[in-house]
């Protein structure tokens, strides 16, 4: 199967994840792909410990012989032989094998918090190297709107050019670690007015469609919050009247493919299913006080884009956590969560919403 070239032994260390161990696949990390791989083509068959296997696109070797194989946590080798590949337990010393879970290596100080479904990272998420590239399903998110925020370590009020080349970065970050049929959805408002109109939805899906990011639509959240309005501009006068629409749109991109490509367990309902493709959606906004954050957004508007968007088991991140209101919506719907928030502050808060959703109760349900 390989060339002469590559039958001398290559070998990679890596922690199994709990995903892995349910669905039955290794992933190679993404740095060692090249050396482990080589130039192949990918989506290929071949031999895991002698066991027939496929290695797709995202370095995942998938064999049933992997389902449940190695336990969630042990350390692995993984080996290029002249046939395909061997994954084993690594020995210690060269004298014993690990058979218990390890701590996290790889992330060091960053990761906040974790169990089975969720991750936080306490980090700038444009400077994070914690998430893989090319390893997340679906984006959902709220970024900063630059209306003046009060949030505690971030400006909110930075000259608008500056706010656009913030958000190009991100974006940009974004696109590289979702999947091929990997999905956006980004909550922003259609405009604003204060510090001066301008046009922020049509300016920040300019910009993702620059980035490689492609449009597949908006949806309209009626947020119902008309009665809070109390700028007006000139009152009951043309002279500078304010048009303020008491909406917020969720623009909804993907990567390369809008069809996924792998096949998943689907869990939502006819009526839901139906109502949510209508592209109005008309549910209350969130509270500052009970949350305890000065701009949350209700669980409602990731779980309806978590269960629209993406199957059962799928990867989720947010990248401006907050809150951690997505990751409350990942575990009401069995996804695997992960949130990055700068804010040590509003990790603690995101942790403790989760304790409150029974979050040490809860276990991702087996569905493949």
């Amino acid at each position: 199967m390989f060339s002469e070239a590559l039958r001398e032994q290559r070998m990679v260390e890596k922690v199994i994840e709990r995903m892995e161990s349910l669905k039955g696949f290794v992933q190679i990390p993404t740095k060692s792909r090249k050396e482990l791989i080589g130039d192949l083509s990918l989506p290929l068959k071949t031999l895991v410990n002698g066991n027939p296997a496929r290695l797709d696109k995202y370095g995942r070797i998938w064999s049933s012989f992997l389902k449940n194989k190695f336990q969630a946590g042990v350390r692995v080798k993984i080996s290029r032989t002249v046939d395909g590949f061997l994954v084993e337990l690594t020995q210690k010393g060269g004298v014993g094998i690990i058979t218990e879970p390890i701590e996290e290596e790889r992330i060091g100080d960053k990761l906040y918090f974790k169990t089975d479904l969720i991750r936080i990272f306490n980090d700038d998420f444009l400077k994070t190297d914690s998430i893989e590239e090319n390893s997340i399903d679906l984006v959902v998110t709220s970024p900063p709107y630059n209306v003046d925020v009060q949030y505690e370590n971030y400006r909110d009020d930075i000259p608008y050019d500056e706010y656009l080349a913030f958000t190009r970065k991100w974006l940009a970050k974004c696109y590289g670690l979702v999947k091929d049929d990997g999905r956006m959805c980004l909550n922003i408002p259609l405009d604003k007015n204060k510090g001066g109109q301008q046009s922020v939805c049509a300016d920040i899906t300019s910009i993702a469609k620059e980035v490689g990011w492609k449009y597949h639509a908006t949806i309209i959240w009626n947020e119902q919050n008309i009665s809070r309005r109390t700028a007006w501009g000139s009152w009951l006068s043309a002279s500078a009247p304010f048009v303020i629409a008491p909406v917020e749109a969720i623009v909804v991109l993907y990567k390369k493919t809008w069809e996924k490509k792998h096949k998943g367990i689907s869990d939502i309902t006819r009526d839901e299913f139906i109502e949510w493709t209508n592209g109005m959606w008309n549910f209350s906004g969130e509270s500052k006080s009970r949350i305890g954050h000065p701009s949350p957004f209700p669980v409602e508007l990731p779980k309806r884009c978590i269960k629209l968007f993406s199957f059962v088991g799928d990867t989720i991140l947010d990248p401006f956590l907050g809150s951690g209101t997505t990751l409350v919506a990942c575990l009401e719907t069995n996804r695997v969560g992960i949130g990055v928030e700068i804010n040590r502050n509003y990790c603690k808060l995101a942790m403790k919403r989760l304790e409150g959703h029974g979050i040490f109760q809860k276990k991702l349900v087996e569905v493949f």
